[in-house]
């Protein structure tokens, strides 16, 4: 009898079950563990002329999970990069793009330097004081005079949004001749900035336009003053058919 056809035990059969655990680790879990078989098959082929036949099936398998991009020559050369990877770099192939190497793969790229900026009032903001830099570099004249003002302006207007809700313009003038180096003096100025109300009600405006989505806005009491109902209940005393 053909030993294919003869019956197995069943405890036998159990005892052979793969479990992840055993298992060896996934390089790319992306294309599952049948083609990380189907690469160390592969890798283990001493014909070079098969191996490469392998090489070149495994490949259109791998392009065949993303069929828009399997004839993109980019696409390719990642294909292509990716099989040398799950192979360990142990598979031996002719492959069109330059091989890649485990060092080259190890790499870890430069640390990103950001901009490390500790102003001593933050609540101004780095933008002002890169408006105050330009200010600077600004020859003198009716131009640098506006933008110093609007600058000005600006500074109030932050210093209201996230402190008290007033603030005279002689602490604005005296932040502004800091943060400039004593290159912007309005301390002695007769200049008036915007009044306080009118720039606490513009930062009112705008905090009401951005609102969370589907958060329910609030009805006024204007109704309840003038002694209409309110529409939300006009058929509250409405009788039941």
């Amino acid at each position: 009898m053909n030993s294919k056809y003869i019956k197995e035990n069943s405890n036998d059969v159990v005892h052979h079950l793969e479990y992840n655990a055993e298992r060896s680790h996934l390089i790319i879990p992306e294309y599952g563990r049948h083609l990380q078989k189907l690469i160390d098959q592969a890798t283990k082929i001493e014909d070079d002329v098969e191996r490469n036949k392998a090489a070149k099936y495994i490949i259109q398998v791998m392009g065949s999970l993303n069929p828009h991009l399997r004839d993109v020559p980019d696409f390719q050369h990642k294909l292509w990069d990716q099989i040398f990877i799950m192979s360990d770099f142990k598979l031996v192939a002719d492959s069109p793009y330059p091989i890649p190497s485990r060092e080259v793969l190890q790499l870890k790229p430069d640390v990103l330097q950001y901009p490390q900026n500790f102003p001593k009032y933050r609540y101004y903001g780095n933008n002002i004081k890169y408006m105050i830099d330009v200010a600077n570099k600004w020859e003198e004249g009716e131009m640098k005079n506006a933008l110093v003002k609007v600058i000005a302006n600006h500074m109030k207007k932050s210093y209201l949004s996230w402190n008290k809700d007033t603030v005279k313009d002689d602490v604005i003038f005296e932040h502004l001749y800091e943060l400039s180096d004593g290159k912007l003096n309005l301390i002695q100025s007769t200049e008036e900035l915007l009044n306080t109300t009118d720039l606490l009600r513009t930062n009112k405006r705008v905090s009401n336009k951005i609102l969370p989505v589907g958060q329910p806005k609030i009805l006024s009491n204007k109704n309840l003053k003038t002694g209409k109902p309110n529409p939300i209940h006009k058929n509250q005393n409405r009788k039941p058919l």
